[in-house]
Parts: structure tokens; C-alpha cells; sequence
């Protein structure tokens, strides 16, 4: 690590006071699987997968997905996963109204509480972008933000062998970000056409790489409870 990186890890975690989540710090064998923008027509895929590997995932959802299709939730929590928030849409928050923000991040937990039936714990800014004001409006809203470490890079596209070899580089307790959908005009974003992922493919191998490692795939709440969370002050538009 050079000087300069080194003096940028020490500030971030300086500022974990008013820091998101990272990773988890655990002596269990695991790395965390998240999956965000859905649910859509490719969460049955994603957990299908999941199931296949006997793993568990926190799906980070938005709220402009699941009032079209909420049976979706019941089939993420039958199939024992964990249920998160990622926003009412795909909008960053650092370009909405700043007074806007608190109203908007408790109107949208209490909302997703209802559907869902339990307690919402985690909120993921869409693009992990968010400002000190939007982090201090989850946070009020009885929320923690989480960001990520690994990738699937999932939401572009890009070729299979890259998105296995940037899964496969987490390390125990990284927190590794999917998608089992893709904003548009619905979420209020224009985002592109959606790219071609096999995630069945994808995550049978992500799973199995891990497995030869000794690894598992697990949800964020279940890290959580057996490890420490690990927290960095990360702002960005």
C-alpha cells in the first residue's frame, strides 16, 4: 500500500462515527452476498442459484419494484433471505432536495416494514451516492448504510471471466454487491439497456470458488451476528 493509500484507509476509518458499513469483521468462514435494484423477472433466477449453493443473500430493494410485483418479497423471505432498503426509486440522493431527504427515508422504511411484515436494519444509497445530510436521514430514519468491497459487475456489461475474477477476489466478511435487477424509467432513472448476465452460471461458480476457499455465501444480518461491523466515512455525489 503506498503512503497516500494508506493516509486515505486512516481517514476513513477515523471518520467511522459518520461511517457506512464496509464489510464485517468475523472469524466465520463467510462473504456477504448482496443484490440490488429488484426484485424483477431476474430475482426467481438469483434465487433459484442461491438455493442451489444452500446460500443466503440481503436483497436491497426498491420500493418502485416491489409495489408492482410485492409477491416477490414473500418468495425472498420464503426462500430465508434477508430484505433490505435501497430507495423509494434509483435517484441519487445527492441530487434531491436536502429537506426532502429525512421524510423520505422514514416514509420509505415504514412503507417497506408493512409489506414486508419485519424490521428493515440496512439501507444502501442507490450508486452509493449520498452526502453527510442524506447519511444522518437514514441513520435518523433507524437505518444503517451499507456500501460494498467485491463486485459481480452485474449491473454493465462485461465478459464472464471478469466478473468472476472481481467476485472472487473477496476476501472473508467482504460485503460483494449483485443485482438481480436494473433501474430504468420506472425507478426514475435512465440507466441504459439492461446487460446480459447468466447469473445461474455466475453465482454457481462465484459460490463454488468461494466453497475451495473454505467460503460461504451468507446475508448481511447473519455476518452481523456473529462479527463486527466495519465502518468507513465515504461521501460521494
Amino acid at each position: 500500500m503506498s503512503v497516500r493509500d494508506a493516509l486515505v484507509a486512516a481517514v476513513r476509518r477515523a471518520g467511522a462515527p459518520v461511517g457506512s458499513v464496509m464489510r464485517v469483521r468475523t472469524e466465520e468462514p463467510v462473504v456477504i452476498a448482496t443484490f440490488d435494484d429488484g426484485p424483477s423477472f431476474r430475482t426467481a433466477t438469483v434465487l433459484s442459484a442461491l438455493a442451489d449453493a444452500g446460500a443466503t443473500a440481503t436483497f436491497f430493494v426498491l420500493l418502485s419494484r416491489t409495489r408492482r410485483d410485492p409477491g416477490l418479497l414473500d418468495d425472498i423471505l420464503a426462500a430465508g433471505h434477508e430484505l433490505a432498503l435501497h430507495g423509494p426509486d434509483h435517484r441519487r440522493l445527492t441530487t434531491l432536495p436536502p429537506d426532502s431527504l429525512a421524510g423520505r427515508m422514514r416514509d420509505a422504511r415504514s412503507e417497506l416494514e408493512d409489506l414486508a411484515g419485519r424490521r428493515i436494519r440496512w439501507f444502501r444509497p442507490p450508486y452509493g451516492a449520498q452526502s453527510l445530510r442524506s447519511w444522518r436521514a437514514v441513520r435518523a430514519a433507524g437505518m444503517e448504510p451499507v456500501l460494498w468491497g467485491p463486485t459481480l459487475a452485474d449491473w454493465r456489461d462485461a465478459p464472464h471471466d471478469e466478473r468472476l475474477r472481481l467476485a472472487l477476489s473477496a476476501e472473508r466478511g467482504a460485503i460483494v454487491l449483485g443485482h438481480d435487477g436494473h433501474a430504468d424509467a420506472v425507478d426514475g432513472v435512465d440507466d441504459g439497456p439492461a446487460p446480459t448476465v447468466d447469473h445461474r452460471t455466475l453465482l454457481s461458480e462465484v459460490a463454488a470458488g468461494y466453497a475451495a476457499r473454505g467460503l460461504r455465501l451468507t446475508s448481511l444480518g447473519s455476518a452481523a451476528a456473529n462479527g463486527r461491523l466495519v465502518r468507513e466515512a465515504r461521501f460521494r455525489s
